[in-house]
């Protein structure tokens, strides 16, 4: 970037996160990211509290004050509203002037992102929605996308944001249950309860709550109310990642989906459950039959996870130590699109300097590429279920968008095979089309 180009706000809004949170290990504050942003667009204090329905001196004088307080301290100089556009960009700059050589420094791109990691990059405004909902009594926040496009680690950063309210916090990825959890919705829901209770230090008394008579579901909402929740001092975030594994048990996920849906809705009528806020993560839409009004995918706040676009891309090769132009940015993602995981794998290895860009582009659908492990694992997985390589293989040789049964589109929309305009169906990406169309038989 050169000395004339200005951060953009979004360039802005991560530069400022990372750089606080690795100093202070916390997040800016709702409030402090709407004040920075006003100051961003050039408002006066007197604008920014009017907007927030909030009293100008309080946003000078408290809110304001900390922020300058928390950027002087990271970046090592005085910071005001008035200078802090010229620091960050002194910042930025030193860090694509910095050359990243030391391997160390890096992060193979493998799994989820701890919620500090300088990697991280947000998808405005995903986060702060997220962030602004987990403080609502009772709610229910949402989080559908791809595998590997980074749900878990938006889950990871909104429930370090929970911890920070000193909610309590239970994390649960149903795809570690063993398959014998699922012979039954009774099994189930005991292990669901027994498993909480534990995350949460909580002596486990099913046998006391536990009655036949009355059902397995008023069961376990009555221990949820009077066991665990009724004994917290705080609130409950209960964290539920790879929900979809249940859609492969449609009698436990009919039960199960909506005794989520009353747990949500019972916090409109009863103290006890305001405590309760719910995280859902999943990749694929529900293709099980669930009544409207029992199911939880329709109420709460529901979040798509976007591919990244340009600037978030190059945000993230500025990341990782490499100064882009918008054409080198550009021709990356013409062939991976904006898919996360697969930008940072190509980040990674191009700031490692292991090959150039023209050397990665040209073996990215091969299995000489750095894709071909990602690659081969999605091949694998089709040749398992042949009516979803068939219907792939339609796509990828088509020349225009195509159209497919429901089933099989989600199916393939939640390996992030396909990009979806409507009814019509292509493939997400150039190194998806030109790997499967000569891979697939």
């Amino acid at each position: 970037m050169n000395a004339e180009t200005e951060l953009s706000w979004e360039q802005t809004q991560n530069l400022v996160n990372t750089l606080v949170l690795k100093h202070t290990e916390k997040h800016l504050s709702d409030v402090e990211i709407e004040v920075l942003r006003g100051a961003w667009e050039g408002k006066s204090y007197g604008k920014i509290a009017e907007q927030l329905f909030l009293t100008e001196n309080y946003i000078s004088g408290d809110v304001g004050y900390r922020l300058w307080k928390k950027l002087s301290a990271a970046l090592g100089e005085e910071v005001t509203k008035k200078n802090f556009r010229q620091a960050l960009k002194r910042e930025w700059q030193k860090t694509a002037s910095t050359p990243t050589s030391n391997c160390t420094a890096l992060e193979f791109p493998e799994g989820f992102l701890a919620p500090d990691s300088p990697f991280y990059v947000e998808r405005p405004p995903i986060e702060s929605d997220c962030y602004k909902e987990i403080l609502k009594p009772g709610s229910l926040i949402r989080i559908r996308g791809p595998r590997k496009m980074g749900k878990t680690s938006l889950l990871n950063r909104v429930l370090a944001y929970a911890t920070q309210q000193n909610y309590q916090v239970v994390r649960m990825n149903l795809r570690k249950a063993e398959k014998t959890v699922f012979t039954s919705l009774n099994k189930f829901l005991r292990w669901f309860c027994l498993n909480v209770s534990r995350e949460l230090k909580l002596e486990p008394k099913l046998d006391d709550y536990w009655d036949e008579e009355i059902g397995s579901k008023v069961s376990c909402t009555g221990y949820f109310e009077t066991h665990l929740l009724e004994q917290l001092e705080t609130d409950l975030v209960l964290s539920l990642d790879e929900i979809d594994t249940v859609f492969n048990y449609p009698d436990i996920a009919e039960d199960f989906l909506a005794l989520l849906r009353e747990w949500h809705e019972e916090a409109t009528l009863q103290e006890s459950w305001r405590k309760l806020r719910l995280v859902i993560a999943h990749s694929t839409e529900v293709y099980i039959s669930l009544n409207i009004h029992q199911s939880p995918f329709n109420v709460g706040l529901p979040l798509r996870l976007p591919p990244f676009n340009q600037q978030q891309v190059q945000t993230l090769a500025q990341l990782h130590g490499l100064t882009w132009t918008v054409e080198t940015t550009q021709s990356l993602t013409a062939m991976i699109g904006g898919h996360p995981y697969l930008i940072r794998l190509a980040l990674y290895h191009l700031a490692r300097q292991d090959m150039t860009l023209q050397q990665l582009l040209q073996d990215a659908p091969t299995h000489a590429g750095v894709y071909s492990d990602h690659l081969r694992c999605c091949l694998g997985n089709l040749k398992q279920q042949p009516e979803l390589a068939f219907a792939l293989k339609q796509v990828v040789t088509a020349q225009s968008p195509i159209q497919l049964e429901s089933l099989t589109v989600y199916q393939l929309d939640s390996m992030g095979l396909v990009h979806l305009n409507g009814n019509q169906v292509t493939p997400s990406c150039e190194l998806y089309r030109q790997y499967f169309s000569t891979n697939l038989v």
